[in-house]
């Protein structure tokens, strides 16, 4: 599994969203895959790379959380979980995607 955390210089999310997704990873059995984190620094890699916010999680290059018409660009990313909006996926749902992305993989 490939997992890849893009952010924006000095995100203000990086951190709480990659100890969340370090927590799923252990839970569902994947402590071991690696995370790699890459800064998208201006307008035209976040177009390129179809980023729409930071912090956004790839999980084998798919975005699980990605709404039906993303907009590419430098900004904070929120978003919806069971406690309300956030600056990250909660744990429950991280957990979902690792999952989901396995069994499509497996």
């Amino acid at each position: 599994m490939d997992i890849t955390v893009l952010v924006v210089p000095d995100c203000p999310n990086e951190k709480a969203a990659i100890e969340r997704l370090r927590q799923a990873l252990n839970d569902v059995g994947l402590s071991d895959t690696d995370v790699t984190t890459h800064v998208v620094s201006d307008q035209t890699e976040a177009e390129r790379s179809g980023f729409t916010g930071s912090p956004t999680i790839l999980i084998d290059g798919r975005d699980p959380f990605s709404d039906p018409d993303p907009l590419p660009g430098l900004t904070c990313r929120v978003y919806r979980t069971p406690d309300g909006l956030a600056g990250a996926p909660s744990i429950s749902q991280l957990r979902r995607a690792l999952t989901a992305a396995a069994d499509t993989a497996g």
